[in-house]
């Protein structure tokens, strides 16, 4: 069977009750994914184009966070990628596309 992980090395960190790097990389990743998703609904609500403008640098700047934070764990081998095989993608497309179709109809 194939083997269609993709990753680095995973880093080592202390394992117990107390947190270690991973735990807090985790934290902060999903705390930097919740405020990127609510930052977008205040962009989208914005009532004038100030504060849209303001809204907009926090969101470029906690979407670069979330970046940096994501690439971090994943130098680290602290998140880990799964290369899709062929059939699935296959599928998946196919998929999108009938739901794609029912949508026009």
């Amino acid at each position: 069977m194939k083997n269609n992980k993709i990753s680095n090395p995973e880093t080592s960190v202390p394992k117990g009750i107390s947190l270690n790097d991973q735990d807090y990389m985790t934290i902060l990743l999903t705390l930097l994914k919740a405020i990127e998703k609510n930052i977008t609904v205040a962009l989208t609500e914005s009532s004038n184009e100030i504060l849209y403008k303001e809204f907009k640098k926090i969101f470029d700047d906690i979407a670069k966070m979330q970046r940096d934070a994501y690439e971090l764990m994943f130098r680290n081998g602290w998140y880990k990628l799964e290369e899709a095989e062929d059939k699935k993608i296959k599928t998946l497309e196919q998929e999108l596309n009938t739901q794609l179709e029912n949508l026009a109809n």
